[in-house]
C-alpha cells in the first residue's frame, strides 16, 4: 500500500458535528444547491461526487400545498395563479439544486437492488456499454433486477452517475468493487469509475469511453471468457472474470483529507483548501450506515473506499489477479509443499523451526516482489497455511516419534544406565544402537562372599531385604554417582561397565571410584546391618579394561544388552582372587595405568583362566589426595 495522505482527493463529511450543528439528514435542497455554488464559484473544487442518494423531492418549503392548490381549489382564480407563477420557482428546492449542478462536473450515486420484486425508483444513466458487447463470451457479471436512483430532473443535469454497489465477500470484508454490473443486458460503472471519467473529461473536453479489453483469443474457452481489463482513456483498468476490480487500500481509515461539511458551509477553511480537488460528499456518522468492514480495517467509511479507488486508477496502481494466477498458485504450493516435506522431517526442531521461519519470508517476500513489481496478487493466506500445516504435521509427528524413541530407549536402556545418559540418547538415537561392536570398557563385577552362611542366618523376608539394600545401594553408586552401565545381577554378584551405549573416556577412573565406593558403601551398610542383628556384608570387587564386544546378544528367546571378552573374563576372575589375596579390590595392569588420580599397590602377577600370558594385579588403597606420605613411602617399600 501507498503511504501518506492523498492530497488530490478531499472528503467532505457528513459527521457528527454537521449533523449538530445543521440538522438531521438529510437537508434542504436549498442548502445543498448554495453548498455546490459555493464549492465551485468560491473554493473552485474540480470535480464533485455524492455518495447519496437524492431520490425523493424536497417539499420542506410547502411547494406541494401550493401546486395542490394552484391546481385544484384556486385553479380559477388568475390573481393567484399569478402569485403562484412568481412563487413557485422560487419555493422548488428541487429545482435549485437541479440548476447548481447543471453543466458542472457533479457525479451522482445510485444503487441497484437484486430482489426478485426490486423497484425501479426514478432515473439512472445510461449504460457505459451496451447490449451485446460480450455475447458469446462466459462472463460472470452481478447482474440485478431493480434500483433506486436520483430524481430524474437531478439525474438529466449531472455530468454523470455511478452505483455504489460494493461486492462483499463470504466472510463481510469489501475487497473489489464492480467496474461494471448488467442490468437488462447493459453495463453500468460505479461512482468512482464516474468521477475519475469526469476528471479525464475536464482534461480533454470529451468523456473517454469505456474499452472492454480481452486475453489474446487462444486463452479464451468455455470456461474462461477472456476478460482482463477496461481501457477508459489513457487509463488500463484491470478486473477479474466478474469485471470486478480489487480496492487498492492506500492505508487505514483516513488515509485522504477529510472536511467538516458543516465547516465548509460556515466558510471555516482555508481558501484554496479544495481548489482543483476531487472532492466526495459522504459520511462517517454511525447513524447513517455508511460503514463497512475492510481488509485494513473492521470499521471503514465507505466514502472511503471511493476514494481508494479514484486514486489507484489515476495512479496506475490497481492490482490483478488473473485466471492463470491460479495456476501458479497451485505449481507454487505443489514445489513449496514438496521441498518442505521432503526438508523438515530431515532436520531437528531448531532447524525446523528456522527452515519454516525462512520459508514464511520468502513466501512474503515473493508476493510483495509480485505485487509491487508485477502488479499481482499471490494470494498469501493458501502459501502461509500450507507452510505453517506441513510445520505443525512434521513437528507433532517428530515429537510423537521421538517420544515414542525416547521410551524405546528408556524401556532398553532404562535398566541398564541411568536416565540423563537415555535422554542424552533418546536426543540422537542415530547414534546408538544395540547393535553389537568392538569398544574399549572397563568392566566391573562385585559379589557378596560367604553368601550361603547369611542366607543360612537369615530368614527369607530379612534375606530378601537385606540383598535389596545392598544392590540398589551399589547399583546406585554405579548408575547414578559414576554413570555407569548396569548390565545384570547373577545371584547376589554384580556386572557393570563404563564406556557403552554412550563413550566414556573416564571409563577406567569412574570404574576404580566406583568400586572404591562401594566398599565404602559396604561399611555403611554394615553399620546398619549390625544393628539389625545381621551378619556382616564382605564384598570382592574385580576391575578389568580392554577392547570387548557389547551389544544386543543373546537366542532367540532371550536376548540381551552385555559385553563379552577376555576383558571381561579377566574382570570376572580378579574378583574371584579377592578373597584369596585379602583385598576388598583387585584391578587389572590396563586399568591402573589409564587411572592417574588412585593409588595402587602391586600384589602379584598371575596366569587366569583363559589367559597364556600372566598379568600384573593391583589394589587401590585410596585417592591419591587421601593417602598420606607414610603410605607413599610404605608402598614405595613394598
Amino acid at each position: 500500500m501507498p503511504r501518506g495522505v492523498d492530497p488530490r482527493i478531499v472528503i467532505l463529511d457528513i459527521d457528527e458535528k454537521s449533523l449538530g450543528e445543521i440538522g438531521r439528514w438529510p437537508w434542504s435542497r436549498r442548502l445543498m444547491a448554495e453548498l455546490v455554488d459555493k464549492l465551485f464559484a468560491k473554493y473552485g473544487v474540480g470535480v464533485l461526487g455524492f455518495d447519496v442518494i437524492w431520490a425523493e423531492r424536497d417539499t420542506s418549503s410547502g411547494i406541494d400545498v401550493l401546486d395542490s392548490l394552484a391546481q385544484k381549489d384556486l385553479k380559477a382564480v388568475p390573481a393567484f395563479q399569478q402569485v403562484y407563477r412568481d412563487l413557485r420557482e422560487k419555493l422548488d428546492n428541487d429545482g435549485l439544486f437541479a440548476a447548481s449542478i447543471k453543466s458542472r462536473p457533479v457525479v451522482l450515486g445510485y444503487y441497484f437492488n437484486a430482489e426478485d420484486n426490486a423497484v425501479r425508483a426514478n432515473s439512472i444513466p445510461d449504460p457505459v456499454i451496451p447490449k451485446g458487447t460480450f455475447a458469446g463470451r462466459n462472463l460472470s457479471f452481478l447482474q440485478w433486477k431493480g434500483y433506486t436512483g436520483n430524481l430524474p430532473i437531478y439525474q438529466k443535469h449531472a455530468a454523470a452517475a455511478g452505483h455504489f454497489n460494493p461486492k462483499v465477500d463470504d466472510d463481510g470484508v469489501s475487497r473489489r468493487v464492480p467496474m461494471l454490473l448488467e442490468f437488462e443486458g447493459a453495463y453500468y460503472e460505479p461512482l468512482s469509475l464516474a468521477m475519475v471519467r469526469t476528471y479525464l473529461a475536464l482534461k480533454t473536453g470529451k468523456f473517454p469511453e469505456v474499452e472492454p479489453g480481452f486475453a489474446p483469443e487462444r486463452y479464451v474457452s468455455r470456461s474462461y471468457g477472456g476478460l482482463e481489463w477496461l481501457k477508459v482513456g489513457p487509463l488500463t483498468i484491470p478486473v477479474d472474470e466478474t469485471a470486478s476490480a480489487l480496492i487498492p487500500y492506500r492505508g487505514h481509515k483516513f488515509s485522504f483529507p477529510y472536511l467538516s461539511l458543516s465547516d465548509v458551509i460556515k466558510d471555516r477553511i482555508m481558501p484554496d483548501a479544495l481548489r482543483g480537488k476531487i472532492a466526495l460528499i459522504g459520511t462517517t456518522a454511525p447513524g447513517l450506515q455508511d460503514l463497512r468492514s475492510t481488509p485494513v480495517d473492521s470499521v471503514f467509511p465507505g466514502v472511503e473506499i471511493h476514494a481508494n479507488l479514484i486514486a489507484g486508477m489515476l495512479d496506475r496502481d490497481l492490482k490483478q489477479k488473473p485466471p492463470y494466477m491460479l495456476g501458479a498458485e497451485v505449481v507454487l504450493l505443489v514445489i513449496g509443499g514438496a521441498v518442505l516435506a521432503v526438508l523438515i522431517p530431515m532436520l531437528s526442531a531448531l532447524w525446523a523451526t528456522v527452515a519454516a521461519g525462512v520459508g514464511f519470508i520468502l513466501i512474503v517476500a515473493m508476493d510483495l516482489a509480485v505485487w509491487q513489481q508485477g502488479g499481482l496478487v499471490l494470494p498469501l493466506a493458501a502459501s502461509i497455511l500450507m507452510t505453517t500445516a506441513l510445520y505443525t504435521m512434521n513437528m507433532a509427528y517428530g515429537y510423537f516419534v521421538e517420544s515414542r524413541s525416547k521410551r524405546q530407549f528408556t524401556d532398553l536402556f532404562g535398566q541398564y544406565v541411568p536416565p540423563e545418559l537415555v535422554d542424552r540418547m533418546a536426543a540422537d538415537p542415530r547414534k546408538y544402537n544395540m547393535e553389537p561392536r568392538s569398544a574399549d570398557l572397563t568392566i566391573l563385577f562385585s559379589d557378596v562372599r560367604g553368601f550361603t552362611g547369611i542366607s543360612e542366618a537369615l530368614k527369607p523376608d530379612e534375606l530378601r531385604e537385606y540383598i535389596n539394600e545392598y544392590l540398589t545401594d551399589m547399583s546406585t553408586i554405579i548408575r547414578s554417582k559414576y554413570r555407569g552401565t548396569l548390565d545384570k545381577y547373577i545371584g547376589d554378584e554384580i556386572m557393570a561397565f563404563w564406556g557403552a551405549p554412550v563413550d566414556d573416556a573416564q571409563h577406567a577412573r569412574n570404574g576404580v571410584h566406583a568400586a572404591i565406593e562401594m566398599q565404602r558403601e559396604r561399611e555403611r551398610l554394615n553399620a546398619k546391618f549390625a544393628a539389625r542383628g545381621w551378619p556382616t556384608l564382605m564384598i570382592g570387587v574385580g576391575v578389568n579394561s580392554g577392547t570387548v564386544r557389547v551389544g544386543d546378544m543373546g537366542s532367540q528367546v532371550r536376548r540381551a544388552y552385555t559385553a563379552m571378552g577376555d576383558a571381561v573374563n579377566v574382570a570376572s576372575r580378579l574378583e574371584g582372587r579377592t578373597k584369596g589375596y585379602g583385598v576388598g579390590i583387585l584391578v587389572g595392569e590396563a586399568t591402573r595405568n589409564a587411572v592417574r588420580d588412585v593409588v595402587f599397590r602391586e600384589i602379584d602377577r598371575i596366569k587366569v583362566k583363559g589367559k597364556d600370558e600372566a598379568v600384573t594385579i593391583y589394589e587401590p588403597i585410596g585417592l591419591e589426595s587421601e593417602v598420606d606420605k607414610d603410605a607413599h613411602d610404605e608402598l614405595r617399600l613394598w
